[in-house]
């Protein structure tokens, strides 16, 4: 089975490192926009892109693992190519990925002072080891907060409550107890309206749980993959 790991809003590929290292031969990669090429509009596109780029890479039997935005992107994935994945893994994620207003007016601001981007996302960081969160904090500059906009927007629109019983797909849900951004409420809907879902959560985990607590979260991952 070949693992795709999927980063969040405004991410990069970095932010796999502890995943990276411990599942041979995963592939983490970088939306287009992040920094290179152009953003997506919507999960439905980045959705759409991720299957050209599985498609000239020729992967298969292919899990994904998407945290946040790149979680809805797995699960707009597997309802747009059924066919063409094996297993689902979401990380502080959910069905529906409404935003506040009040983010949407920090980060039109941000375009102009990139530093209260920082400010706000740095905040989500805090429990990841100093080594990985200053490289995540390096590519968040380089992505800039218009990709960050961007993809807020693009989690905005996104809703597949009504479609949840599509996916028979099966589906780990991981997330931290101490997610906020994300809270467990919404992965707990999520496993209990697909067809084959499981539920992981973390004690004092949060947004970034897979980064914060690597080897609980990979060991989970590597249980599901062996009942597939």
């Amino acid at each position: 089975m070949q693992l795709i790991f999927i980063h969040g809003s405004g991410g990069c590929k970095e932010v796999w490192k502890y995943q990276a290292e411990f599942f041979d031969n995963a592939i983490t990669l970088n939306l287009p926009g992040h920094p290179d090429g152009n953003v997506r509009a919507s999960i439905k596109e980045y959705s759409d892109w991720l299957h050209e780029f599985i498609q000239e890479q020729g992967v298969k039997d292919r899990v994904l693992v998407g945290h946040s935005m790149g979680g809805a992107i797995a699960l707009r994935y597997a309802l747009d190519y059924p066919n063409h994945v094996k297993g689902l893994v979401t990380i502080g994620s959910g069905a529906k990925l409404r935003v506040q207003p009040e983010t949407f007016t920090l980060l039109e601001k941000a375009l102009h002072k990139p530093a209260l981007a920082s400010e706000y996302i740095n905040a989500a960081y805090t429990f990841i080891a100093p080594e990985l969160r200053h490289v995540i904090q390096a590519r968040d500059k380089e992505n800039t907060p218009a990709a960050l906009l961007n993809d807020f927007k693009a989690c905005d629109g996104f809703d597949v409550l009504d479609n949840l019983s599509e996916i028979s797909i099966p589906l780990l849900g991981i997330v931290g107890d101490k997610d906020l951004l994300t809270p467990p409420k919404y992965t707990r809907f999520l496993i209990s309206n697909v067809k084959n879902g499981q539920e992981l959560v973390i004690t004092k985990g949060t947004h970034y749980v897979f980064a914060e607590q690597p080897k609980v979260v990979n060991q989970g991952i590597s249980e599901f993959m062996q009942t597939l």
